[in-house]
C-alpha cells in the first residue's frame, strides 16, 4: 500500500496543494449536498488528549456530512501512551478506520502516529502546530478580500502554535505576516526561518516585532489568541502580566479601520481581546468558527477520498 498523505504541520504541502484545498472548501460550503457520499463507509478515528469544542464538532459533523462516521477517543478511552505505544495504536486503528486525527501536547506523538500509520493521520492541534485551523483562517480570509497575496496579517500574543502555523500558511500563500509579541514569547526560531525561507518563493515576508504601537497600520487582517492556552495554566498569573499592553482592543484596530479580526476561540474577553472587538462590526470570528466546518471537510476528502472501504 503506497505511504498515505497527512497533515502534521502545513510544512509538508506545497503552496499548489494549499490553494487546492482552499478551493475544494469554497465548493464544498456552497454546495455540500454535492459531496454527501463522499466519504460513505469511512470512519475517521478521534483521538482528543485536549479537549476542544471545534475541533470536535467540526470534525464529526464534516465525517457525517460526507456519508462517513466519526469515533471520539479521549484519552481514558484508549491505552495511548499508557499500556499501549503510540506506534502501536497507530497500527490498530489502521485496521479499522479510514483516517487518524489526534489533538494532543507533543508534535512528537503526531509523528509517531503518521510513522506507523497506513492510513492518514491529520494534526488537530499539538503544542507546536495548529494546521487545521490555519486552513479554515486563510479561507475566511480569503472570503473577506478574494485574495490572499499581498495581505498583511498582523498577529498580536503569545508567539504558540497558532502563530506558528499561520507564518506557514501564510508563507505558502505569500499573504505577510507580522507577529507582535513581548520578547520572552517569540515564536520557534526554526519555524519562523523555514516561514521566512518559504516566503521568499512566494514573496510573502514574515517578521516578529516586540512593539505594538503602531504595529497593526498596515493591517488588513488582525489576529489574536488566548495569552494562556490548555496546559500552561500554572502560567496564568504571570502571563497575565507579561501580555499587558498586548490586546487587542478599539484603539488598536482603529489604526486600521477596514481591516477584519479574527479568533481562533475560545476568546477571553477583556483579556487578549476587548468585547467591543470581539462582538464588533470588524469581527468575523464566527465566519472563521464555520470555517472549520468546510476547510476540515475538503482535507477529508484530499486525503481519505480515495481510499474507499476496507
Amino acid at each position: 500500500m503506497p505511504t498515505p498523505k497527512h497533515l502534521l504541520t502545513l510544512m509538508e504541502y506545497s503552496p499548489k496543494e494549499v490553494a487546492g484545498l482552499l478551493s475544494l472548501a469554497a465548493k464544498v460550503k456552497k454546495a455540500p449536498a454535492k459531496y454527501g457520499k463522499v466519504l460513505k463507509g469511512q470512519c475517521l478515528a478521534m483521538i482528543f488528549e485536549k479537549s476542544s469544542t471545534r475541533t470536535r464538532v467540526s470534525f464529526e459533523v464534516g465525517m457525517v456530512q460526507l456519508g462517513g462516521a466519526a469515533l471520539f477517543l479521549n484519552k481514558q478511552d484508549i491505552q495511548l501512551g499508557k499500556s499501549e505505544t503510540v506506534a502501536d495504536t497507530a497500527r490498530v486503528l489502521s485496521r479499522f478506520a479510514q483516517g487518524i486525527m489526534i489533538r494532543t501536547f507533543a508534535q512528537e506523538t503526531v509523528e509517531e502516529l503518521a510513522k506507523h500509520a497506513s492510513i492518514p493521520v491529520i494534526n488537530g492541534l499539538s503544542d507546536s502546530h495548529h494546521p487545521c485551523q490555519t486552513l479554515a483562517d486563510l479561507q475566511t480570509i480569503q472570503e473577506n478580500f478574494k485574495k490572499l497575496k499581498g495581505l498583511q496579517l498582523v498577529f498580536v500574543g503569545d508567539g504558540n502554535n497558532v502563530a506558528h502555523s499561520l507564518m506557514i500558511g501564510s508563507a505558502k500563500t505569500g499573504m505577510h505576516c507580522r507577529i507582535i509579541c513581548p520578547a520572552e514569547y517569540k515564536p520557534d526560531s526554526s519555524i519562523l526561518k523555514y516561514a521566512q525561507n518559504e516566503g521568499k518563493k512566494t514573496g510573502s515576508r514574515v517578521e516578529v516585532v516586540h512593539e505594538i504601537r503602531g504595529s497593526a497600520k498596515d493591517a488588513n487582517v488582525v489576529y489574536t489568541d488566548v495569552w494562556t492556552s490548555m496546559g500552561q495554566e500554572a502560567e496564568g498569573v504571570k502571563r497575565l502580566k507579561d501580555f499587558q499592553g498586548f490586546q487587542v482592543n478599539e484603539k488598536l484596530m482603529a489604526e486600521s479601520p477596514e481591516a477584519i479580526f479574527l479568533h481562533c476561540l475560545p476568546a477571553h474577553r477583556g483579556e487578549e481581546v476587548s468585547a467591543g472587538v470581539m462582538d464588533g462590526k470588524q469581527s468575523r470570528v464566527w465566519d472563521q468558527a464555520e470555517n472549520r466546518l468546510h476547510a476540515q471537510k475538503a482535507l477529508l476528502i484530499t486525503l481519505m477520498g480515495s481510499r474507499g472501504k476496507k
